[in-house]
């Protein structure tokens, strides 16, 4: 889809996606660093916060995120060599789901424990953070469903690049929000 002088030539996908992924990129950069802003300025509240995680599910979440990455990139290779690949993306897809599962029961306990946005600042964004992921998961996984059925490589290729977005975006809310300073 690129033309040549295109900024985004070279790059795997519609333009477009790469438009929304710098977006996005730009959205989660200024709420990682209201977080560690508020961190900074409100240490006690965050420490505490941060002691009511569940960082081991937070990890096995890490685990299935990047290895549902790792399918889907397996995926798009193989349709590139014209092979079947709709094993890895349901594979992919089926370790979305698991993410969402793993962060709803995370979600449950947290709210069981009595803690919610109302309980402090800390709550307020670790939910607006791992909350507004999730629900990108839900758009990716809405994605990649179409990169399956649509059998084509650009728009497969298009999927994949906001999929590994999610990833990079999970590797660097893990730290940041879920392992103590």
């Amino acid at each position: 889809m690129a033309q040549d002088g295109d900024i985004f030539a070279g790059l795997p996908g519609n333009p477009m996606i790469w438009i929304l992924i710098l977006g996005e990129l730009g959205v989660f950069a200024v709420l990682l660093v209201g977080f560690s802003v508020a961190a900074f300025l409100n240490p006690e509240v965050f420490s505490a916060g941060q002691a009511h995680l569940h960082a081991v599910l937070a990890g096995l979440n890490t685990v299935v995120l990047l290895s549902s990455g790792a399918l889907v990139a397996a995926a798009t290779r193989r349709l590139s060599q014209g092979l079947s690949f709709r094993a890895y993306l349901a594979g992919a897809m089926a370790l979305g789901v698991v993410f969402l599962v793993i962060k709803g029961t995370e979600y449950s306990a947290m709210f069981a424990a009595g803690f919610g946005i109302e309980s402090s600042t800390f709550f307020q964004l670790y939910f607006l953070i791992t909350g507004f992921h999730a629900l990108h998961i839900v758009f990716g996984l809405i994605l990649l469903a179409i990169g399956a059925w649509q059998r084509d490589l650009d728009t497969l290729e298009t999927s994949a690049a906001f999929w590994h977005l999610l990833d990079l975006l999970w590797v660097v809310i893990f730290p940041v929000v879920y392992l103590p300073r």
